[in-house]
């Protein structure tokens, strides 16, 4: 399974501006459905708040590997989103993962 081995899989935790989800949350699907869309490398980017919580964002984020990350880092779109967002965000914590069993239908 080194294929397995060499993707990057980490979980985003962000608090958002109350104030702001709205807004933050049409440019997170904007920025999911195109990262997806027109990446290869970006195998999963799922999106989930916390239930009774929607300022508590939870990003579960899959790449073929730490080269697909950092060009996913570059493109227009994700740049818009980190742009569009970054005075909505309050606190982003990246959390390396180490996957076990992910399947989807």
């Amino acid at each position: 399974m080194k294929a397995s081995a060499e993707k990057i899989v980490r979980m985003a935790e962000l608090e958002i501006d109350p104030a702001r989800i709205e807004a933050y949350t049409a440019l997170l699907a904007e920025e999911i459905e195109a990262s997806v869309a027109k990446e290869p490398g970006v195998l999963m980017l799922h999106a989930v708040s916390v239930k009774g919580h929607p300022e508590r964002i939870r990003i579960l984020e899959v790449y073929a590997c730490q080269q697909d990350y950092e060009a996913h880092l570059q493109t227009p779109h994700f740049l818009k989103y980190k742009t569009l967002t970054a005075d909505m965000v309050k606190s982003l914590a990246l959390v390396e993962m180490d996957p076990i069993a992910m399947c989807a239908k």
